[in-house]
């Protein structure tokens, strides 16, 4: 009868007790004991030991009385019937033994005999995964340790596992437990700290050592990923950020995309954007940014004019549990377009510019500005044409002078109307007007005028005394005092002139009268002269020759009835003919 009895290990010193008491047990009850050694996986038919001979039989008393264990050949061999598997056998046990009792009859005998299948190393060891994958945060910290899975074996003794190698790497390094029967346990330890965004991920190859001779060995890959922990703050990808954005853009125009990363993962690596916490109203009314994609967007209207550039303060977050914050400047620079007109003021305007003014003489001083820059706030100054005055910068920025460029006559045009044109320079060019007054004040530049020259006179002799008998008439083409006139008559010692005392003359109206009544044969005709003056500083005048006819009476009733001067274009033929009398008389 063949009996398998698996023995199994104890631990430590215990296993080799036990293994004693029983073997001394197992002699105490047999009569005599056998014991084999054989390799196993050996051919069938390989001899493991004499029975016979080790019993002391002879061949003929084993069959005689019934050794049920001898083969057919009768020779008291034990042989093996077929390959044995010790892994199949024996499964896990240190010692593999197949114990045998051999049954002699005549008289009853009963021998035990013990074959050991010795172990091969001819199994590798094997991880029950090909790859194990382990999750490791980042933050944690030297020293940790994650038990890995044992390597299998069926071999037993020193072919199976014996120890764990692990791939060179920077970060870890394998502890190897000793569990008795359970074999020995590979332990991963942490040697430095992981850093998730310097390597996130790991691989490492695990390596089972059998201790056969060669060894054999067996791998499992183990894959490490690290796990995020929120510590790196969002980085902008520029250091700086400006952007020009033109004035009056509309609303919705994108300005500038900032933009920022985060090396942690997940919502740890997600950036949002905002503004910071210290942006002032107003810019917030002008421009808005993108939460999600950092676009910085027109919100109002934007005014060159007001303000030339904004420094905004912008802030992007990661999501994490304790997001962190980084800040980042971008000025923003607006750009001027051409929506000022030039605007023009009048600083300072004379009343009036007097006639005699030299050329160059300052009018008026203006004031243009334009609230555009660069070359949309250039301007150019002009006057509309035709007009004696001229426009010329001043020595004080966007200030001009109104000059006269040629004499003035008052008499000719006493007001004029300039029209100042500023234009910029942009494109297309603004331009503004301005129409002022110039008025020009006059001087004593002209002379009284007559109305005619000389005078002739005609008066009838015994004329009435004090009544007007003639009038002299001038004009002056100045204005105010310079043309209010006054007449005289010009007198001196010469006889002749002794007889200008019979007339006088109205200092305002220029009427002359006669003071007493003239003879024709006394005085048939004599000269004298008219002067008028103006009242101007320093006064004009002008001297008029006066010539006086006394005339002959005919008609008494026409000497009654008038006493002035004959017309003579009235009185006809008749007064013609009278003219040429005197004036024969006179030759």
């Amino acid at each position: 009868i063949m009996e398998q009895r698996e023995q199994g290990a104890p631990k430590e010193q215990w296993r080799w007790i036990a293994f004693i008491v029983s073997f001394i047990l197992l002699w105490s009850r047999a009569s005599a004991q056998i014991r084999y050694s054989i390799a196993e996986e050996v051919k069938d038919g390989t001899v493991v030991g004499n029975l016979a001979k080790d019993l002391g039989l002879e061949m003929k008393a084993l069959k005689d009385r019934g050794c049920r264990i001898v083969d057919d050949e009768n020779d008291g061999v034990l042989y093996t019937s077929h390959k044995i598997d010790r892994e199949e056998v024996c499964k896990e046990s240190t010692v593999c033994l197949i114990n045998l009792k051999t049954v002699l009859e005549n008289p009853l005998e009963v021998h035990y005999v013990a074959v050991e299948i010795m172990d091969l190393n001819d199994h590798s060891p094997t991880f029950p995964e090909k790859t194990k994958r382990l999750e490791i945060s980042e933050s944690a910290l030297p020293g940790a340790k994650y038990q890995l899975q044992n390597a299998q074996d069926p071999d037993a003794g020193t072919n199976s596992v014996q120890q764990y190698k692990i791939s060179q790497n920077a970060y870890f390094r394998l502890e190897i437990k000793d569990r008795g029967r359970d074999g020995k346990t590979p332990i991963l330890q942490l040697q430095r700290q992981l850093d998730r965004e310097n390597k996130g991920h790991h691989k490492l190859l695990l390596t089972a050592v059998d201790g056969g001779h060669p060894p054999k060995t067996g791998t499992v890959e183990i894959y490490i990923d690290v796990l995020d922990v929120n510590d790196n703050m969002p980085v902008f990808t520029k250091d700086t950020y400006t952007a020009v954005l033109q004035e009056n853009a509309p609303v919705g125009t994108t300005v500038i995309q900032v933009n920022a990363t985060d090396l942690d993962d997940g919502t740890n690596g997600e950036v949002v954007y905002s503004f910071g916490s210290d942006v002032k109203g107003k810019i917030r009314e002008l421009f808005d940014i993108n939460y999600i994609t950092g676009e910085i967007v027109v919100k109002g209207l934007v005014d060159f004019e007001e303000q030339d550039s904004y420094d905004i303060d912008i802030q992007a977050s990661d999501k994490g549990n304790i997001p962190f914050r980084t800040d980042k400047s971008v000025i923003i620079k607006i750009g001027d377009s051409n929506d000022n007109p030039p605007e023009i003021e009048v600083a300072s305007l004379s009343s009036a510019v007097s006639e005699d003014s030299r050329p160059g003489t300052t009018v008026a001083l203006i004031g243009i500005s334009d609230l555009d820059s660069g070359i949309n706030g250039k301007i150019i100054g002009s006057l509309s044409e035709d007009t004696p005055f001229a426009l010329t910068p001043s020595i004080q920025d966007n200030m001009f002078a109104v000059v006269t460029k040629a004499l003035l006559d008052r008499e000719q045009k006493s007001r004029y109307g300039i029209t100042i044109i500023a234009k910029d320079a942009g494109e297309p060019p603004l331009t503004s007007e301005k129409t002022i007054s110039v008025f020009v004040s006059d001087t004593n530049d002209n002379r009284p005028e007559f109305s005619q020259s000389p005078y002739t006179f005609y008066i009838t002799e015994n004329n009435p005394t004090g009544a007007s008998v003639f009038s002299v008439r001038a004009s002056d083409r100045d204005e105010g005092d310079n043309a209010l006139i006054s007449y005289r008559i010009f007198r001196n010692a010469s006889n002749e002139n002794k007889l200008t005392s019979f007339l006088s003359i109205n200092s305002e109206t220029g009427d002359i009268s006669a003071l007493k009544s003239f003879d024709f044969e006394r005085v048939k005709t004599f000269h004298f002269h008219v002067v008028a003056s103006d009242s101007g500083s320093p006064s004009l005048s002008t001297l008029v020759f006066c010539c006086i006819t006394t005339t002959v009476c005919f008609f008494k009733n026409l000497s009654k009835t008038r006493s002035t001067p004959f017309n003579l274009k009235r009185w006809g033929n008749l007064i013609k003919s009278i003219e040429n009398y005197l004036y024969s008389i006179k030759s």
